[in-house]
């Protein structure tokens, strides 16, 4: 079981590649060493939208299959095999399988694992909690979200965490107004995460995704003024996607150059939605119906 004597996560054995059926239309970026560039301006036409929304309803349904077979004893392995089977299922290709040559189809991450941690024979336990992130590409789009799920009954400022990371990312959303900077999203999240003390992970953001898993837009998720300054503008499609913690912001990767945990091991939660941006608001893209 993949955890030292202390209780912290470490390394697992990665199962076998997941296969992919020829038919499925593969990202032009699989094979590569690195992603083409991304030339686009971020926003798309109404019928472009519509494309990564059936791409993001297709990576919530994964997520929704995910979370109910999240439970003590089963293995994060196990958990990106069904995420995987009901991306493909649907005719989608699982976005990450080969992103940059990452290995799985999913990311799991696992208590203080704040990100991109990669699905293995990890025993989930009792009081644990799992991020799971999941990208679809369908039809030349992608559509990218995640969800933190509990393992069981958890702590009660585990819980409060989690439930307020959630929060955090839909008052980043609503703030994302057409005319504003981008960086308004991350001045809200880390105002309201302030005000429980909770960590702002700023290394890691959100991002402009569509005809590109990544198209180089970075949101942030902290107070970075007069960093981050892209105009938001109706028709905008980028992701937002907050990660929290108990104790500090500061990271560390391990040698898989993935795998990204807090620094003094603390627990750690996140939640991602794709939004396009309208006149009067936001659509979320990845939602299962």
């Amino acid at each position: 079981m993949p955890f030292d004597d202390h209780g912290n996560i470490v390394s697992g054995v990665l199962p076998a590649q997941r296969s992919v059926p020829s038919s499925i239309v593969r990202p032009p970026y699989v094979g590569l060493l690195e992603p083409p560039a991304y030339e686009g301006d971020n926003t798309y036409s109404e019928d472009e939208v519509a494309k990564i929304r059936a791409a993001g309803r297709i990576a919530s349904r994964a997520l929704d299959a995910v979370g109910a077979a999240v439970a003590p004893g089963i293995t994060t392995a196990e958990l990106d095999r069904i995420g995987h089977e009901a991306v493909v299922s649907a005719g989608a290709y699982p976005s990450t399988l080969g992103y940059r040559g990452y290995p799985a189809s999913s990311c799991t991450s696992v208590n203080e694992v704040i990100c991109h941690g990669i699905p293995d024979d990890t025993v989930l336990r009792e009081g644990d909690i799992v991020n799971v992130d999941i990208t679809a590409y369908l039809d030349g789009f992608h559509g990218d979200t995640n969800r933190t799920f509990r393992v069981g009954t958890v702590a009660e400022d585990v819980d409060l965490l989690i439930e307020r990371t959630h929060e955090a990312m839909m008052r980043g959303i609503k703030a994302a107004k057409p005319g504003r900077e981008v960086n308004v999203i991350g001045r809200v999240i880390e105002t309201y995460a302030k005000r429980f003390g909770y960590g702002v992970v700023r290394d890691f953001t959100g991002h402009g995704v569509g005809s590109s898993f990544h198209t180089g837009l970075i949101i942030p998720h902290y107070d970075s003024a007069p960093r981050f300054s892209d105009v938001i503008q109706p028709g905008m499609v980028f992701t937002v996607e907050p990660m929290l913690t108990l104790g500090t912001h500061e990271w560390d990767m391990w040698a898989d150059d993935w795998t990204v945990t807090t620094r003094d091991k603390s627990i750690t939660a996140q939640f991602e939605h794709t939004i396009v941006v309208r006149e009067n608001g936001f659509e979320l893209l990845t939602v299962s119906e």
